[in-house]
């Protein structure tokens, strides 16, 4: 019995053989290059989990090649008329200088660049710690206080960063407030056996999820469409989830104007589908020795994922597609 979006095997060979290079969430095939008419509403470049290193390989993760690989895809950005370009997180694995070396490449993009934080952005030592924002460029974003979760809009597009380890135990000095709301939330995960019950997760802090609800009911009087972006995914459930996933959840299923919520984290990948949002998580560009980068062209329909090296490409119908 074939599950659903899943190709027989004459259809996948004849997708191969026609040069085609992804599944959309309904099982349709498409090139990744094929031009479906007109420019897209919203164009941005899309990298997860870089997680740079001068280390040697481990396991699947190599390290040192992180440089060439995102050198490449901003080569291929480059190429690309974008809006912005944003990495989901992970943009080193760990030591400070790390962020000297790579930091470099990106800039080297034409389009706007972003950052979303992510856990191993905060393994550095803790003398080092107050100065990851920075690094970053995130010290000039959002509020004066310096929280790592900001908004932009391009258009008609409200793009929503959220900052997942803003109540974590590596982000935040052991005897701090929010250090310690870390160690309660992951108790608690832990004790009901949770998936996501790791301390290399975190969770939005209130302060940030008030923001979060003022900013998504901002952009639903401006009329904006919303895409929102975090290193850690809230959907499906899954053992690198925010620790506050339900919750979040519950505010995305309130908003008829969320289109997307993408994320790295998870170097596997993921995509699910709730209430007509599409959660999709990006490949981790440091996993094996080929790349993985994705440019998202968001229409008025649909939103085209084109996936580069393993990164799978997608075509998402939007709500109001018919």
């Amino acid at each position: 019995m074939r599950r659903c979006g899943e190709l027989s095997r004459r259809e996948l060979l004849a997708a191969m053989a026609g040069g085609a290079v992804g599944l959309g969430f309904d099982g349709r095939v498409f090139a990744a290059e094929a031009d479906d008419g007109g420019r897209a509403e919203l164009t941005f470049g899309a990298i997860a989990d870089a997680q740079y290193a001068n280390a040697d390989t481990r396991g699947t993760r190599h390290y040192r090649l992180s440089v060439d690989k995102l050198a490449e895809a901003v080569e291929r950005l480059n190429a690309r008329r974008l809006d912005f370009a944003i990495h989901l997180g992970d943009f080193i694995d760990r030591d400070f200088a790390s962020f000297a070396k790579i930091t470099p490449v990106y800039a080297r993009l034409r389009a706007p660049r972003y950052h979303v934080l992510g856990n191993h952005d905060w393994s550095v030592a803790a003398a080092d710690k107050a100065k990851v924002l920075g690094a970053l460029g995130l010290d000039k974003l959002g509020s004066k206080r310096r929280t790592g979760h900001y908004d932009f809009s391009v258009g008609r597009w409200r793009l929503i960063v959220l900052n997942g380890t803003d109540v974590s135990t590596y982000a935040n000095p052991a005897g701090s407030e929010k250090h310690g709301e870390a160690q309660t939330a992951l108790g608690k995960l832990k004790a009901r056996k949770a998936p996501n019950a790791h301390d290399w997760n975190g969770g939005l802090g209130r302060e940030q999820f008030a923001w979060l609800s003022k900013t998504l009911e901002a952009a639903a009087k401006a009329r904006q469409r919303v895409i929102l972006f975090c290193h850690m995914p809230v959907c499906p459930a899954n053992a690198h989830n925010l620790y506050n996933d339900a919750a979040v959840l519950k505010l995305i299923d309130a908003q008829e104007h969320v289109v997307a919520y993408l994320n790295g984290h998870n170097h596997a990948g993921n995509y699910a589908r709730r209430k007509a949002v599409h959660f999709l998580t990006l490949k981790g560009m440091v996993e094996r020795d080929t790349n993985a980068f994705a440019v998202v062209e968001a229409r008025s329909d649909h939103l085209k994922v084109t996936g580069f090296g393993r990164q799978t490409s997608r075509a998402l119908a939007s709500r109001n597609a018919k």
